[in-house]
Parts: C-alpha cells; structure tokens; sequence
C-alpha cells in the first residue's frame, strides 16, 4: 500500500495530465473556431459568385434559345447578312485603326494593371490586352450617394477604383463594398448582358472607365 506521499504524487500527475487535456482541447476549439471562420468566408465570396453569374448564364441559355427558335426565313436572312459583311468592310483600314490613349501617371498605370491582373474574370487576358486596356481607361469622378452602376441597365463601361469606396447590391440586397484597386461592371462587357447588380458611390469615388 503506498504512503500518502506517493498518493499526493499520483494526483499531481493526475491534476497536469487533466491541465495538458484542457490546453489540447482550447487549441482544437480554437483551431476549429478558425476553420469555421475561413468556411464561412468562403461561402460568403461563393455566394456573391453565384448571384453574379447565374443571372448573366441564364440571359445567355435565353438568347440562345430565341436563336433556335427563329423561323427558317430568319436563319437564312441572318447567314446571308453574315457571309455579306466582309465584301461592306475594307479589312485594311482595320489594320490602321488605333484606341484611344489617355496619359495617366506611373501610379495609375500600376493600380489599374493589378486591379485587371487581381480580378478572376480579367486575369487571363493577354499582356497585351491589359495594357490596352490600361491606355484606354480615363478619369471619371462620381459625388457621394451617386448611382455608378444599376442593375438591369445595358452596360457599356468597365471600371477600376482608383478612390473612394463603393457598395455593390443585387435586389436591394448588400453583396460587398469596394475600394482602391478594385474592378466592376465587367461581366456586362465579358458576358454581353445587363448590369447584375447595382453600384452606390459611399463616399466621393474617383474611377478609370473604359468602353
């Protein structure tokens, strides 16, 4: 039979055994905690992607299915306006036609091409489509509260925030705010629909547009 002694001893071992496992359990907790946080924001950004791209594939599935249903006169004026096109067009003139080149300074050149090179539908366009994008962008500045994008308007421009902050809000739903380095309004170009969501100006915002 042991003494008291040895009895204290095994329940110190006992009391920092327990310790150890309750430290073991608040890391896992912890960690878990994390891992919780990291899903959500996942989610978060894959539901933003979905409500701005099912809009814009369903529009798509739409306009194909109305071409599919055109009456046979339809699909023969429509071939034969196609097939005329290249005898209307001097193909060398094209040869000679330049964008237009707006001076920017070095700064403005670099937050516009990461801006481009940081979004997941631009990203893989050409280096020499970005820096043609780049040149042809110009300086636009939009008040406070102003109406930027609205959602179901026909979308001709993309923009690169180069200052201020923006909401973005899809059924008068809030989706996300942006700032500096950011682009919006691209799917309309990308997609050749409407606008799939509305931009607010929140405070005085300085973007570059293209056409």
């Amino acid at each position: 039979m042991g003494t008291l002694r040895d009895l204290q001893y095994a329940l110190q071992e006992k009391i920092e055994e327990l310790r150890q496992r309750d430290a073991l359990i608040d890391e896992l907790e912890l960690e878990l905690d994390q891992k919780d946080e990291l899903i959500q924001r996942l989610q978060n950004e894959l539901d933003k992607y979905r409500s701005v791209i099912r809009p814009a594939t369903a529009q798509q599935v739409q306009a194909q299915q109305q071409n599919l249903v055109l009456q046979p006169d339809q699909h023969r004026s429509k071939r034969q306006a196609i097939s005329a096109e290249p005898t209307a067009c001097d193909i060398s003139a094209l040869s000679h036609v330049t964008l237009p080149f707006y001076p920017k300074s070095p700064e403005s050149k670099a937050l516009i091409k990461d801006a481009i090179l940081d979004n997941d539908f631009m990203k893989n366009l050409e280096l020499s489509q970005i820096q043609e994008i780049v040149d042809c962008m110009y300086p636009v500045d939009y008040g406070k509260d102003s109406c930027i994008i609205k959602e179901g308007d026909v979308g001709s421009l993309v923009f690169v925030m180069e200052e201020g902050k923006v909401e973005v809000t899809k059924e008068e739903m809030k989706l996300c705010t942006m700032g500096p380095g950011k682009v919006f309004g691209e799917l309309a170009i990308l997609y050749n629909c409407t606008r799939t969501a509305t931009v607010r100006s929140h405070k005085a915002v300085e973007t570059r547009n293209k056409k």
